[in-house]
C-alpha cells in the first residue's frame, strides 16, 4: 500500500520498506535478492509481503537497476558523472 491510513504501521508500508532497501543499497552499491529479501524480514514483520512492491517502486522511480545473470540489484545515483 502506498497510501497510509489510520490503521497502517507507519514501518508496515512499501515506502517504509522501500526506504530500508534504498539505504542498504546506497551502502553496498550491488546487493543479491535473496540478500535484500533476508534483510527485509529481519527487520520488518510481515516484510516479505510488502518486498516485491517495494523494488517495483524503486525500480519505477529510477533508483534500482536489476541485473539478470547475477540476481542483484544496483542503486542507481542519477547525480554521478557517466
Amino acid at each position: 500500500m502506498l497510501r497510509p491510513t489510520k490503521y497502517s504501521h507507519p514501518d508496515s508500508t512499501v515506502i517504509s520498506v522501500s526506504l530500508l532497501l534504498l539505504r542498504a543499497l546506497k551502502d553496498s552499491r550491488i546487493i543479491e535478492y535473496p540478500e535484500l529479501l533476508k534483510l527485509t524480514k529481519s527487520r520488518i514483520s510481515g516484510g516479505e509481503n510488502l518486498y516485491i512492491p517495494a523494488l517495483s517502486f524503486l525500480f519505477i522511480m529510477g533508483k534500482v537497476r536489476y541485473h539478470k545473470n547475477t540476481d542483484s540489484f544496483e542503486y542507481i545515483d542519477h547525480n554521478e558523472a557517466n
